[in-house]
């Protein structure tokens, strides 16, 4: 796919130092060494050391450049200690309890992070979504003026008359399960970022519901319209448009009929759906009724890039999302 090769050079470009909490995992350490020949990161495996490389030996592979970084004897955990401390004194966690809590590779990876000495974190492989969002929302947090973390998928559907030629993004198909107003649009905004970091679009939101422009009455369909004018005060640039259904964002002709003023209708490449239930049933029909290729979830409206793997997740997965949040990185300076 030409989207994943021009990810991929960006990522060769970019040099980003990319923290890999669960550093012993043997799908992590093959997809290292695929990392490192490609020249794709700076990578950093957390944990033992004597362990890392043992498995390292026992899947066969080379982790040669890899950083490996031990959470229980770094010589920063002090200094990490502090920031937490910090961060949390309205909770009222102490320095001990910090320092315990710097054991666990998934607390150590956002303090890299927050200190500066790393760029993005994965996890996921061998541990669950809640288990490596609650220390990056605790001490990475959220961007300014964002404060939900979504998960947006790259749909790669195999008609380049959809989308931006053929590649659609699709959220909250991950995270929030049931999102108000406010947060709808916080995803449209987050997720607009994505499709221009990763895909390189220009994005074209749809706020998707059974209604196009009040033709249904209902309280959803309130939600999404109102969702819609509140994305905009965020971002009066966005290009976004709702409540419409979703032949009206994607199918020109029915565009005309249902929505034929819209700038979005019958030309939307970014869908937001109104809940985590569509969104969830939405991207796993189209993938496998409609054969389309998905990427993600690509966590999105942290402070850093923070993703979350498939505990199911191949070694290709963590390739690519290695790729995708080195571009993440890249794009949070720009």
């Amino acid at each position: 796919m030409e989207l994943l090769k021009r990810v991929i050079q960006n990522a060769q470009k970019y040099q980003k130092r990319i923290v890999l909490a669960e550093g012993a995992e043997p799908r992590t350490l093959r997809a290292t060494e695929i990392i490192l020949k490609q020249n794709l990161a700076k990578i950093i495996l957390l944990g033992n050391p004597d362990e890392i490389k043992k498995g390292a030996q026992e899947c066969g592979v080379s982790i040669e450049g890899a950083t490996i970084c031990d959470p229980r004897t770094d010589p920063r955990r002090d200094l990490y200690a502090d920031i937490m401390v910090e961060i949390r004194k309205s909770k009222g966690l102490t320095k001990s309890e910090a320092l315990e809590l710097l054991n666990d590779p998934l607390y150590f990876a956002p303090l890299m992070i927050k200190n500066g000495d790393a760029d993005g974190e994965i996890a996921g492989a061998i541990n669950a979504t809640g288990d490596v969002l609650r220390p990056a929302l605790q001490f990475v947090k959220t961007m300014p003026g964002v404060s939900v973390v979504s998960g947006a998928f790259m749909m790669f559907v195999n008609d380049p008359h959809f989308g931006h030629d053929g590649i659609l993004v699709f959220a909250d198909c991950a995270v929030m399960p049931d999102p108000n107003e406010r947060q709808l649009a916080e995803i449209a905004v987050t997720t607009a970022k994505t499709a221009k970091a990763i895909v390189g679009m220009d994005p074209r939101v749809a706020m998707l519901s059974f209604s196009t422009f009040g033709s249904a009455k209902h309280p959803l369909v309130d939600k999404m319209s109102n969702a819609t004018r509140i994305a905009r005060e965020l971002d009066p640039s966005l290009k976004i448009d709702g409540e419409m259904q979703l032949d009206a964002a994607l199918v020109p002709e029915v565009a005309k009929l249902k929505a034929p003023n819209s700038e979005v209708a019958g030309r939307a490449n970014v869908l937001v759906f109104p809940g985590l239930e569509a969104a969830n049933i939405g991207y796993k029909l189209v993938q496998r009724l409609g054969k389309a290729e998905a990427i993600g979830p690509v966590l999105q409206g942290m402070a850093a890039p923070i993703n979350d793997l498939s505990r199911g997740c191949s070694v290709s997965d963590i390739v690519n999302m290695v790729a995708i949040t080195a571009n993440q990185a890249a794009a949070l300076f720009e």
